[in-house]
């Protein structure tokens, strides 16, 4: 079995060990061939790639050669026939082949790691080449467009500009032999050369400075136009009567002349523009000019044409018609392009622009008023008549109408069945105001009328224009002047009531036009009111008749600036009466005569003082406050005397008689200070009633009594507290006035005891 098993394995085996065999042998011969590539195949293949790589970068070299000998071939072509294209004045042909060598020189300069030398020499011959055919082509320029300017450039005077002529060669002559270059030939050279923009700039700075902007400027200007065989002229005719200004129709007119004459002779040439395709030079110009000549016929022409009063507003769309067919005019002449309409835009804004003009207008006439001298005057009384637009009744639905108006009724006012207002209630008393401070509030008045009549934008534009008219007056008077203001008492006093009669005019002055018109203002809260109280009190005024006390209520609320400058003014005159009475020597030792001389001249000053006042505050300020400043400046220096007087600790007889001498002096001659009124027989009744403005008269002149009393005298008006002399002194006051007039003994000694 086993035999049998070996003897089938057998054959197998040997098979198997062939197969071995021829495997090893191919594994040689696999070796063998490796090593054949190794060392052979593999050393030929590297000698090929490196031939190869040599191969490759010697053709690349032998191709760039060939490239830049091709480019250096082409420019020299492109300069040789530039030459010869330049000889001839044909200045397109040899500016594209200008720019044909150009192109090649930058094709070589591009070349990274192949520079020639010969570049920077070709690079210096294109510059010069450049510049040579500029220079022909400029000098064409200046014989095609020729420019005769006044011999003072720089002024804009009306004559200077009216020499201005402009001469266009662009004609076509009649003789060939002595015709220049066609213009678009010379313009199409400069756009290949891309100096076309430098010289439309030049020429639309000239053609804006000496031609259209004198036409803006100067309404006598006309353009006249004259053809002849080989030019073309466009000068000024200067007309005698001419307006002021000219209509906005009227400069389009002009404007439009000269750009037609322009269209024709020279800007309809067309051209091809680098990077944007053909176009004209028309449109080139156009972008070159079109801001700066719509900002000055903005300016100085549309901006003057806006109306200055609203009646006049629909007047104004002929300018807008005449605006719209201008930009027209000129789109179709392709100065403008389709989408451009600042002009038109502008003037249909007109609604906008009359509120700003009207604005600005009224700021600078109040600015103006403000800054005018403040001393010249006009006297205001209670039944002084002012002119008020009618106010129609709020519940009726009515409004105001434009052209009425009435003045206020100064009659009696109804206010029930039985009771009736004085016609005087809420006036103003007699008072002196700066006549420029009537016009300011006539301006107000006259501006919200104005208003009432205008659009709703416009309407509250005006509205808040006025108000800023008064607030501007709060910072521009007081500071403006500020000097005269604190030198001067009669100008302060002015100042004040300045102040008293915006504030009377601003307590009423937004209801006046609360109903007054269809607009805006009717559903809006129109007030000034609450300008009011930056207005102050000027203090407690004493009691007077009806009219003072409206005057009170007016005054509720007024110009901080008037008040204040009025109080600066007092505590300046009361320092004034201070100093002059410390020079009295605090009136003590009467007796010496040097010491009485001193007091004496201290208590005329102020009387000298106090009458110059009341000469310079005379029929300026209003007679309850005339009576009050000058009641507080009289009592300022009363009350002085008289504690200067209480705090003596030593009165002699003589020195009492002379101190009763010298307050015998201020009561005689005090009251006649007063004379708030022209007419000298009406002050008396002010003269009368000094006590009422001097809080301390029956104090001086109980001071009086007592200097010139004894002692049982003295007890009687004391009165156990309950005299007149226990209403003006404390018992302390009056214990050291007897102990400075009288020696101590028993008298005196009871009468101290009563005095408690």
């Amino acid at each position: 079995m086993i035999n049998k098993k070996y003897v089938e394995f057998l054959p197998s085996m040997r098979g198997a060990e062939d197969l071995v065999t021829q495997v090893e042998g191919l594994a040689s011969n696999i070796d063998q061939l490796k090593a054949h590539i190794e060392n052979e195949v593999q050393r030929d293949l590297n000698v090929a790639g490196t031939e190869f790589t040599e191969l490759k970068q010697q053709l690349e070299r032998d191709t760039l050669v060939l490239s830049v000998l091709k480019k250096l071939q082409e420019f020299d072509t492109a300069v040789k026939e530039f030459h010869s294209a330049l000889l001839e004045e044909q200045y397109v042909a040899a500016a594209q082949q200008l720019e044909q060598a150009r192109s090649s020189l930058r094709i070589l300069e591009s070349r990274k790691g192949f520079e020639l030398k010969v570049l920077k020499a070709l690079s210096k011959e294109l510059v010069v080449q450049t510049q040579n055919i500029i220079y022909h082509l400029w000098q064409e320029w200046q014989k095609l467009i020729v420019w005769k300017l006044p011999p003072s450039k720089g002024s804009s005077s009306l004559e200077a500009v009216a020499l201005s002529e402009l001469h266009l060669h662009t004609v076509p002559a009649q003789d060939k032999d002595t015709a220049v270059p066609p213009v678009q030939a010379v313009l199409q050279a400069l756009a290949i050369l891309g100096e076309l923009h430098y010289k439309l700039k030049d020429f639309g700075h000239f053609l804006l400075q000496y031609i259209l902007k004198p036409l803006i400027l100067h309404p006598s200007l006309e353009p006249v136009s004259e053809e002849q065989p080989d030019v073309f002229i466009l000068r000024f005719r200067s007309q005698e009567l001419a307006l002021d200004e000219a209509s906005p129709m009227e400069v389009f007119d002009k404007i439009k002349l000269v750009f037609k004459v322009l269209q024709k002779y020279l800007l309809n040439v067309p051209l091809e523009q680098p990077g944007q395709g053909r176009v004209t030079l028309a449109e080139l110009l156009g972008e070159l000019i079109w801001e700066e000549l719509s900002d000055c016929l903005i300016h100085n022409c549309l901006v003057k044409s806006i109306p200055t009063n609203s009646s006049k507003l629909e007047q104004y769309k002929e300018v807008i018609k005449s605006t719209e067919e201008f930009e027209k005019a000129l789109k179709k002449m392709h100065f403008l392009k389709e989408d451009t309409t600042a002009l038109l835009k502008y003037a249909c804004n007109v609604n906008s622009h009359f509120a700003n003009k009207k604005c600005q207008d009224v700021i600078m006439a109040a600015r103006s008023l403000m800054t005018s001298e403040i001393h010249n005057t006009v006297k205001i009384t209670p039944d002084s008549s002012v002119t008020l637009p009618e106010l129609p009744d709020p519940g009726s639905g009515d409004h105001l109408k434009m052209h009425r108006t009435s003045n206020l009724h100064r009659g009696l006012v109804n206010v029930g069945s039985e009771s009736k207002l004085s016609p005087l209630t809420l006036s103003l008393p007699t008072c002196r105001i700066s006549s420029s401070v009537q016009q300011l509030v006539q301006l107000a008045y006259h501006t919200l009328l104005e208003a009432t009549a205008s659009t709703d934008l416009c309407c509250l534009q005006l509205f808040n224009c006025v108000r800023d008219v008064f607030q501007l007056f709060c910072e521009v008077v007081p500071t403006y002047h500020r000097e005269n203001l604190q030198k001067l008492p009669q100008l302060a006093a002015i100042h004040h009531n300045n102040c008293m009669y915006i504030a009377h005019h601003l307590l009423t002055l937004g209801h006046q036009f609360r109903y007054s018109s269809a607009s805006v203002l009717s559903s809006v809260t129109v007030t000034f009111v609450d300008l009011v109280p930056g207005f102050r009190r000027l203090g407690n005024l004493p009691p007077s008749p009806l009219a003072v006390r409206q005057w009170q209520f007016i005054a509720a609320g007024r110009f901080h600036g008037g008040v204040e400058c009025f109080l600066a003014q007092m505590r300046v005159q009361k320092g004034e009466i201070l100093e002059r009475l410390s020079s009295a020597r605090n009136f003590s030792n009467m007796d010496d005569e040097e010491n009485y001389r001193a007091a004496n001249k201290a208590i005329k000053q102020v009387l000298h003082q106090l009458r110059r006042l009341g000469m310079v505050w005379q029929d300026v300020l209003p007679v309850n406050v005339y009576c009050k400043a000058m009641g507080t400046l009289l009592n300022t220096a009363l009350a002085e005397i008289v504690t200067r007087i209480v705090a003596l600790e030593d009165i002699s007889a003589e020195d009492a008689d002379r101190l009763y001498s010298l307050c015998r002096t201020m009561v005689e001659e005090a009251p006649q200070v007063f004379t708030p009124l022209l007419e000298e027989d009406k002050n008396k009744k002010y003269q009368e009633e000094v006590p009422v403005y001097v809080q301390n008269w029956m104090t001086f002149k109980e001071l009086m009594i007592i200097l010139q009393a004894n002692l049982q005298e003295i007890v009687d008006q004391w009165a156990d507290g309950k005299g007149p002399l226990a209403k003006e002194f404390s018992a302390a006051e009056v214990k050291s006035l007897i102990r400075a007039l009288f020696q101590n003994t028993e008298r005196r000694a009871a009468a101290l005891a009563k005095i408690k």
